[in-house]
């Protein structure tokens, strides 16, 4: 089954490519998102990345590491109230 994982305080100029490869040190990377602003197409400084293996173990490395100059909190995602949690919210 794979986790859902948030990863917060991302540097503005992170890529999808770039956290794809950071996570996929630790195991299976499914998927990669950035959360961007609707309005202005700008990185919102977060996203979430899907692992099928290995996301306690990226969890524990990266939470607190350096990207960009800035510290990345890494945490297990958590339902978004009121979604429909059949598929995925992004």
């Amino acid at each position: 089954m794979s986790m859902k994982i948030y990863v917060g305080n991302l540097p503005f100029t992170a890529t999808e490519d770039e956290l794809r490869d950071l996570f996929s040190e630790y195991g299976a990377v499914e998927s990669v998102n950035i959360v961007s602003d609707r309005e202005t197409g700008q990185p919102r400084g977060f996203g979430f990345v899907e692992m099928s293996s290995g996301a306690d173990e990226a969890i524990s490395a990266l939470h607190q590491k350096e990207m960009g100059g800035r510290t990345l909190n890494v945490t297990p995602g958590r339902p978004t109230p009121g979604r429909d949690h059949s598929r995925p919210s992004w």
